[in-house]
């Protein structure tokens, strides 16, 4: 970025919209209770503005990962139109607006997920390309204060015998709190679990990821179950859409709190969730609806509702920094979601300013996100880009 830039908080028009579809094949698929991940995507949103600075966001779309170049290309054909030619002073009353406009679109496709992710993909790359203008860190444009290390959980380790080898791997690499994969019936569940807390360590946690997999039935039997463990929180157990008092009558039986948040979408329907008492941990996905704009509010709303923020992330690098930036914001409890298995499309991004140490991971020194995406080391797993200029 040319160094005039640095340090000049005004906003100047955006004069080209981009998108990079990336799909990388891994060797050992990621097993959920819905499905299986057997490659890793991801869509990766760059704008550039009139002075020259760019910024960065990313679009959710790893499952089903055949839904991301349609991401990509609605992101191009009905946010970057938002985008381009337009100097936008406040990004959180584009969004909203964005969102408004965005609305019948989505009702009338039966896709309005894949909008709100379209949107906020752009409304992240818009917040760090503010940062990086006026010169800082994502986390100090966001208001936060301590320039500290954050938290983190290695996520994403597969049920039966590959969570304990998992684990072990995500330990070395400077990991101290562990999220499994379960939801495929108790037996395999329990054979999977037992292993893992008899290879657990003095002061290192363990949590449960169901992925929206059981029933109230199957959830009321399985929380039951699960008090032999001492687990830090019990995620997703319910579909998210199921009614409040499912939540909170698996909430009332389960000796670990429950944690969710990744399939909640509207700020209403986050704060209902908080009014009624039955989470522990809140994890909104910044890629999947709200960006930024929208997420801030309610990750410092759960913090002073005496819940934990928990970014979810289980993507590209881009989504994975702006996560971390968020909670360094927010701080608070919370934890950061990191994910435990081979992602190029995360570590090539990452690898080059994260730092891991006893649980916890440094914050990258430089502005904005702290990095950009190597474009060339990339290349390999392009498999779509979109570019579009006012």
């Amino acid at each position: 970025m040319p160094p005039e830039i640095l340090g000049e908080p005004m906003p100047r028009r955006i004069v080209r919209a981009e998108s990079f579809v990336y799909r990388a094949p891994i060797e050992n698929p990621v097993i959920n209770a819905f499905g299986t991940l057997r490659e890793r995507v991801a869509v990766f949103i760059r704008l550039t503005d009139a002075g020259g600075a760019t910024g960065w966001g990313e679009v959710w779309g790893n499952f089903p990962s055949i839904g991301v170049e349609h991401r990509a290309r609605l992101f191009d054909g009905f946010v970057a139109p938002r985008l381009l030619g337009q100097t936008i002073e406040d990004i959180p009353a584009w969004w909203a607006a964005s969102e408004r406009a965005l609305h019948l679109f989505g009702l009338q496709a039966g896709e309005p997920g894949s909008f709100a992710a379209a949107l906020a993909g752009a409304d992240l790359a818009l917040h760090d390309l503010a940062a990086r203008r006026a010169g800082l860190p994502l986390w100090r444009y966001w208001g936060g204060t301590d320039a500290g290390p954050v938290p983190a959980y290695a996520s994403g380790l597969n049920p039966d015998e590959q969570a304990l080898a998992q684990m072990a791997e995500a330990r070395a690499a400077g990991h101290r709190t562990f999220k499994v994969k379960i939801g495929f019936g108790e037996a395999r569940d329990l054979a999977t679990l037992r292993p893992v807390f008899a290879g657990r360590r003095a002061a290192e946690r363990v949590m449960v990821d169901i992925n929206q997999g059981w029933s109230l039935p199957s959830a009321m039997r399985m929380v039951q179950a699960l008090a032999e463990f001492d687990l830090t929180w019990i995620e997703e157990p319910l579909a998210a859409d199921r009614p409040a008092w499912e939540w909170a009558q698996v909430a009332g039986a389960s000796r670990a709190p429950l944690a969710a948040g990744e399939n909640i979408r509207g700020a209403a329907a986050f704060h209902n969730a908080f009014a009624e008492h039955h989470l522990g941990f809140v994890q909104p996905d910044a890629a999947k609806w709200g960006g930024a704009s929208a997420n801030l509010p309610i990750a410092r709303a759960a913090v002073q509702a005496g819940l934990a923020y928990c970014p979810h992330w289980l993507a590209g690098g881009v989504g994975l920094l702006a996560s971390l930036h968020m909670l360094a914001a927010v701080r608070g409890p919370g934890l950061l979601e990191m994910d435990a298995n081979p992602n190029p499309l995360r570590s090539l991004v990452t690898d080059p300013v994260l730092r891991l140490a006893a649980g916890q991971v440094a914050l990258p020194a430089g502005v904005g996100l702290g990095t950009e995406p190597d474009l060339a080391a990339l290349a390999p797993y392009l498999a779509l880009r979109t570019d579009r200029a006012a």
